[in-house]
């Protein structure tokens, strides 16, 4: 079992791989072959095997992102339809979702486009050939690796009930961004997602900033970071990744 956030990170939490303790470098590139050869080839818009390969690790290091249809087709070489079609086989297989955004009156220079995420971190890492944690704790994506948990993990929670999950991110065109506001029966659930190990309350500055600017009525807002203690303050509550099941239940 994963000690680490970086091997949970590497690992992901396929059920299979978790139940049988399989070594994840062996068993995504088992799965990957195994998707494509299977799932991939079937379909009859996709012909090129390899370009869909390509395809797919392009998508891997743009977790996190605001996707750009035009840029991510002209990098693979494929037209924007073609990408389109190809996300769509992704996003009806479970490797990928998108995340909506989250708009309202209250600003109208708001990110329209959604976020790219994988259902599962360890496949990203195996398409990125991270192959041990010590190279995910020192990847440059590495904050992108744990929203993409934390983003997944709450999806998760939702599904699990047989629930669609109300999750959106907020961003504006000056870069100010909520990174997941969660929908409950009393409002808006604002949480900042912060890959760091120490309790930093400048990591609570964008959501402060989102609940002035929207007239946000939340009790609190919470930063979900990769350390190990729970602790509030003035602005909000610190949530380590192992209590993000209760906040979610709580509210």
């Amino acid at each position: 079992m994963p000690g680490t956030l970086d091997e949970l990170l590497l690992r992901g939490s396929y059920p299979r791989l978790i139940a049988n303790d399989l070594e994840p470098t062996d068993f995504f590139s088992s799965y990957i072959q195994t998707y494509l050869e299977r799932d991939v080839r079937s379909l009859k818009n996709i012909s090129d095997l390899s370009t869909f390969t390509r395809f797919l690790r392009l998508c891997a290091g743009r977790i996190g992102s605001t996707l750009n249809l035009s840029s991510l087709a002209s990098d693979v070489g494929v037209a924007v339809n073609t990408a389109k079609a190809w996300l769509s086989v992704l996003e009806a297989s479970y490797v990928i979702f998108l995340l909506p955004p989250y708009y309202d009156n209250f600003s109208k220079r708001l990110i329209k486009s959604p976020k790219l995420y994988f259902h599962d971190t360890g496949l990203v890492c195996s398409l990125l050939g991270l192959r041990r944690a010590d190279l995910v704790e020192t990847f440059y994506m590495r904050g992108n690796l744990f929203e993409n948990l934390v983003v997944s993990e709450v999806l998760k929670h939702f599904y699990h009930r047989g629930q669609s999950a109300p999750c959106y991110f907020w961003q504006d065109k000056t870069g100010r961004e909520v990174d997941l506001l969660v929908e409950t029966g009393t409002g808006l659930l604002p949480i900042e997602v912060k890959a760091g190990m120490t309790l930093n309350r400048d990591y609570f500055d964008q959501l402060t900033y989102w609940n002035k600017l929207s007239g946000n009525q939340a009790t609190n807002s919470y930063v979900v970071y990769g350390g190990t203690l729970r602790q509030s303050t003035s602005q909000g509550t610190f949530i380590p990744l192992s209590g993000l099941n209760d906040l979610l239940l709580s509210d």
